[in-house]
């Protein structure tokens, strides 16, 4: 595993920002689409290192930001019960619900238990078949396949205590609903690696042709990044809109197919109501018909739960990317890693945190890439140690 040195090479990102200021010769918006690319961009100061003119946007990248609150008390409602094991990634313990959070649950006795797999929990169902064992599934195109292997494997295995809270959701719709938004300025996309590894990117070209934008698959390493928006700008500076293919070592234009196989079986495509943006149609994934049986809503029947949001919390503007984090009275304040009033202050992909364990306090530099480290030409902190 050479990538983590290679893709964060100081004279490579060195030429990559001199390129990028030696194409660009007007303003340009761009937004990323997944967390981890913000929290590259922000962790490295990619975006104060920028032309003055490019604006790099922080969108609803991240899963568990996204999961609705309707969806996060239901998963406290199932944890609370007696007979459940309620398992899930480590991130979702913290999102808080309208009243607690699943972390201060298992404090107060509830079995909630944190999984690197879904398949843990299909094991930990199969060794307490007195326990009714509930997976809460989050998660773009990314993780469904093994969502989706675990519930397989559960039917295989003639398992009936286990089941799913799923709440799936799709990033093409979710970039249609953002340029369809009223005074939308993203101007360029770049698109999630990981998601393309799974679905391949053939499903953003009719999307690039109807809005006329770029679309760039990009990874995750500070390279990565510098390269997607050098291939991004080129394409708007050329007049072009095409979908171009950044992260090359593991993306193919059809995905993985046999992943894709694997989610059609388990999954169909429904409306997913997105945390703090609303619903969007056709952009998540539920249970098919086939494997009803494993809906843990319909299982504890945890319907019509009523919700209210933290009414300091702005987390749908941050989700949306019409605000940043320091534009919210509660950023560093109310709101911290220890006690967040809402979920991009949670989870490791959450914008709110990115900023946050950057130290980031203002919104100058970050948010239009005309701070003082752009003019002075700091490289990123990969870049810093360079020593020649």
């Amino acid at each position: 595993m050479r990538y983590l040195d290679e893709y964060r090479e100081p004279a490579l990102a060195r030429r990559l920002l001199t390129k990028i200021h030696t194409v660009t010769s007007r303003p340009w918006t761009l937004m990323e689409v997944c967390g981890g690319q913000t929290h590259t961009i922000v962790r490295q100061g990619i975006d104060e290192l920028l032309p003055a003119g490019i604006r790099m946007i922080h969108g609803p990248g991240c899963p568990v930001c996204v999961t609705p609150l309707e969806l996060i008390d239901k998963a406290l409602a199932i944890a609370g019960r007696p007979e459940v094991i309620l398992t899930s990634y480590g991130d979702m313990l913290r999102v808080p619900g309208t009243s607690t959070d699943l972390l201060a649950m298992r404090a107060r006795g509830s079995d909630v238990r944190v999984v690197y797999s879904p398949l843990d929990a299909v094991r930990i169902a199969a060794a307490c078949p007195d326990r009714e064992v509930v997976f809460f599934a989050v998660g773009f195109e990314t993780t469904a396949p093994a969502n989706a292997m675990a519930v397989l494997r559960a039917h295989a295995l003639g398992l009936t205590n286990f089941s799913v809270l799923v709440s799936h959701v799709l990033v093409p719709p979710a970039m249609t609903a953002l340029l369809d938004a009223p005074g939308c300025q993203v101007q360029a996309f770049l698109a999630a690696g990981h998601v393309c590894a799974v679905m391949g990117w053939a499903e953003y070209e009719p999307l690039s042709r109807r809005y006329q934008i770029p679309v760039v698959v990009t990874g995750f390493e500070p390279l990565d990044i510098l390269e997607g928006i050098l291939m991004a700008v080129r394409q708007l500076e050329e007049g072009r809109a095409q979908v171009e293919n950044q992260y090359v070592r593991a993306v193919r234009r059809a995905g993985n197919i046999q992943a894709q196989a694997a989610i059609g079986r388990v999954f169909g495509v429904r409306d997913r109501m997105w945390r703090g943006i609303g619903t969007i149609p056709m952009s998540g994934f539920a249970l098919a018909d086939e494997f009803a049986s494993y809906d843990a809503e319909t299982r504890f029947a945890v319907a019509g739960l009523s919700t209210r949001e933290h009414p300091a919390c702005i987390a749908g503007a941050i989700l949306t990317g019409t605000r940043l984090p320091t534009d919210c009275a509660a950023y560093g304040a109310a709101c911290t890693p220890r006690t967040p009033l809402g979920a991009p202050m949670v989870s490791s992909e959450g914008t709110c945190a990115a900023f946050h364990s950057a130290g980031r306090t203002t919104a100058a530099g970050p948010a239009m890439g005309t701070g003082p480290a752009a003019s002075a030409g700091r490289l990123p902190a990969a870049a810093a140690a360079e020593t020649s």
